[in-house]
């Protein structure tokens, strides 16, 4: 058996070994070689830059800061519900309360959508006419977000300030929408406080008065029936003492009687027909009961309350709805730097990937030429 022969090995030349140091004069020349290229690029995504920053829509956050009511603002209604207390008109309104319902008011979807359904914001802020009722209150859904309420008690900081604060917020494309539509809303929603806790006031004094007037004709019946009861007794009694022969009162001549138990005598026939006219005389049982003529005064003291003149804010004002001067997001400048930077990376990186497919593809041909065996 033969042995194999092989081609003596200096007809194969050998492969160079890779280089792995990096040759950064190399890198520099092949970025100044191309620098029209990278020039343009980086200008290129400049501009994209600053297209965006104007294209993009721009947020205006107007803010105000509030805190629990104080005495002048709700001096009015303080004054009211010391009327109704007297009264005995349950009422459990204070300071905390308004302050609280303020702000879940603040915060209720509903009178979002209620108060950008109002003219003009359909026309104006949400930039929406007679279109679609859908568009219309995808719109409404959209800009109501727009509307925060944030507490600026943080509980991760032992903050023992005496009072607390919330911040309102409304973000708008434009400044001047922003403070506008938060301090209408912050009325809106005043109004709807004031709403809220006058008619439960008028509704306390109503079932108050309702309550009463069943009381008044539970008396008045309980009144009735004793007077019926007292008019027969009388009478009765009358029909004794002058069957007994007692016309003058029995203590006015000296005698000592011990007077009847179920009907008193004591008085005389005289004396028990001039009570009997009299009692008879009565037009009205409640005239001679004290308690039920109070109550009944103050049922008309009830009856005449008006509450339509009350006037409090159930929150005050640390700072009133500030007029933005500052837009949110990136400003122009930044985004044409970063845009700028962007553009030079890629460019850069795009030429340097083309050089090293171009080093690439020169070394396999290299290598391809040097392993063909000449002809």
């Amino acid at each position: 058996m033969k042995t194999p022969q092989f081609d003596h090995p200096s007809s194969y030349p050998l492969v160079a070994p890779h280089q792995e140091e990096i040759d950064l004069l190399h890198l520099l020349s092949t970025l100044y070689a191309a620098k029209k290229q990278i020039i343009t690029i980086t200008l290129l995504f400049a501009l994209c830059g600053l297209a965006a920053s104007f294209l993009l829509p721009k947020k205006w956050t107007s803010q105000a800061i509030i805190t629990p009511p104080e005495t002048a603002d709700v001096m009015e209604l303080s004054h009211a519900l010391v009327n109704l207390t007297i009264l005995k008109v349950d009422t459990p309104f204070d300071a905390d309360t308004l302050y609280k319902l303020f702000l879940k008011k603040f915060e209720s979807q509903e009178l979002h959508e209620k108060f950008l359904a109002q003219p003009p914001y359909v026309q104006t802020l949400l930039k929406i006419g007679d279109g679609d009722k859908n568009d219309l209150y995808r719109a409404i859904v959209n800009v109501s977000q727009k509307f925060t309420a944030l507490d600026n008690s943080d509980p991760k900081k032992n903050n023992d300030a005496p009072f607390t604060t919330w911040t309102l917020n409304f973000t708008a494309p434009a400044p001047e929408e922003a403070q506008q539509v938060l301090h209408e809303y912050v009325e809106f929603i005043t109004a709807e406080v004031k709403k809220e806790i006058i008619a439960s006031m008028k509704n306390a004094v109503e079932l108050k008065i309702d309550s009463e007037k069943e009381r008044l004709i539970l008396d008045r019946f309980n009144l009735e029936s004793q007077h019926k009861v007292k008019l027969e007794r009388l009478g009765y009694a009358l029909q004794v003492a002058n069957a007994a022969g007692l016309k003058a009162p029995v203590y006015s001549n000296g005698q000592a009687v011990k007077d009847d138990p179920d009907y008193s005598i004591s008085l005389g026939a005289n004396g028990l027909t001039e009570k009997l006219k009299i009692e008879q005389s009565l037009k009205d049982v409640a005239q001679m009961d004290v308690s039920v003529q109070n109550r009944e005064h103050a049922v008309h003291a009830l009856q005449a309350l008006n509450f339509g003149h009350i006037d409090f804010t159930p929150y005050h004002f640390q700072m009133q709805p500030s007029l933005p001067l500052k837009k949110e997001g990136p400003g122009t400048a930044l985004m044409v730097i970063l845009a700028t930077l962007i553009g030079l990376i890629v460019a850069a990186g795009a030429v340097l990937a083309r050089e090293m497919m171009a080093s690439r593809m020169r070394s396999l041909h290299d290598e391809n030429t040097r392993l063909t065996p000449a002809n």
